[in-house]
């Protein structure tokens, strides 16, 4: 029986069942490791009240949180199989900055341009 007639019948060769779940599985482990700690260091730092600059913080750890799921849980790195894949990451990213940063720039100009009065301090009488 050659290798192809394996594959169809669903078996695998000697000593190949083990190999190919041991870096994937050490991978998931170490995205999983990281995960926790990327959400439990700003949780702390929260529950503390010791950092000043919270906001900016939790999003620095969030985007940190994002780069690990993207790496170590979809794979997407810089390697020649998954260019395509991290192409597509990189414009739905663009994409997604565009419209929401679009998004608050128009609101922010439409609050400032139709309430005056709230930006300078003003009451209407």
């Amino acid at each position: 029986m050659n290798v192809a007639n394996e594959s169809v019948a669903r078996h695998a060769p000697p000593g190949a069942h083990g190999q190919a779940h041991g870096p994937a599985q050490k991978q998931y482990i170490i995205g999983f490791a990281l995960a926790i700690l990327l959400t439990v260091i700003p949780f702390a730092l929260v529950m503390s009240h010791t950092v000043a600059g919270t906001p900016l913080v939790i999003a620095g750890f969030a985007v940190a949180q994002i780069l690990v799921h993207v790496v170590y849980f979809l794979h997407v790195d810089t390697s020649e199989e998954k260019r395509w894949n991290l192409m597509a990451l990189l414009y739905t990213g663009v994409m997604v900055f565009i419209v929401i940063g679009g998004s608050l720039w128009i609101m922010h100009h439409l609050y400032v341009n139709m309430v005056p009065h709230a930006m300078h301090g003003q009451v209407w009488k």
